[in-house]
């Protein structure tokens, strides 16, 4: 009977103590914050893959031919994903994200400048496929990705 009676307590003891964990539990965030940090992200990645090719464009840096193509072809994967991280449920005023409005107001213009990064940064990664950093082409085509991000910044995120 004493087994038993042990028994019992830990089962009882361990359902109090597990719905207890399960009581203080964050609440699970919302739709809207989990598409702001999808997107968050997906551009803390865009930047610290660009950053080095950015720094290189300006003299700043070195990359050799094989850095190069790697983060070319990251920034092209990456830059193919932004598109999907403006959800319409991510403009609701959650705190957290630097997005404007503008986003989804003048969502036209927003999808060209998305596009024409995507388009840019996969002809980045082509010209890094055949060209050293340090080749006019490359630096052509690295600084279109760059005028991307700025029109965009400029125009479609906040300070």
């Amino acid at each position: 009977m004493s087994t038993l009676r042990v028994s019992l307590c830990i089962t009882a003891l361990a359902t109090v103590l597990a719905a207890s964990a399960f009581a203080q539990a964050p609440p699970s965030p919302s739709p809207a914050k989990r598409a702001i940090d999808e997107r968050k992200a997906i551009f803390t990645l865009v930047g610290s893959n660009f950053r080095p090719i950015g720094e290189q464009l300006q003299g700043r840096g070195s990359l050799d031919t094989s850095e190069a193509r790697k983060r070319a072809e990251r920034l092209a994967f990456l830059s193919s994903l932004a598109g999907d991280a403006f959800t319409d449920i991510s403009n609701v005023g959650e705190p957290g994200t630097r997005a404007k409005a503008e986003i989804w107001s003048k969502r036209a213009d927003f999808d060209k400048a998305l596009a024409d990064f995507v388009k840019h940064s996969q002809a980045l990664a082509q010209t890094a496929a055949t060209q050293a950093p340090g080749s006019d082409a490359f630096k052509a085509a690295a600084g279109a990705v760059a005028q991307d991000c700025k029109g965009c910044h400029d125009t479609f995120r906040g300070k």
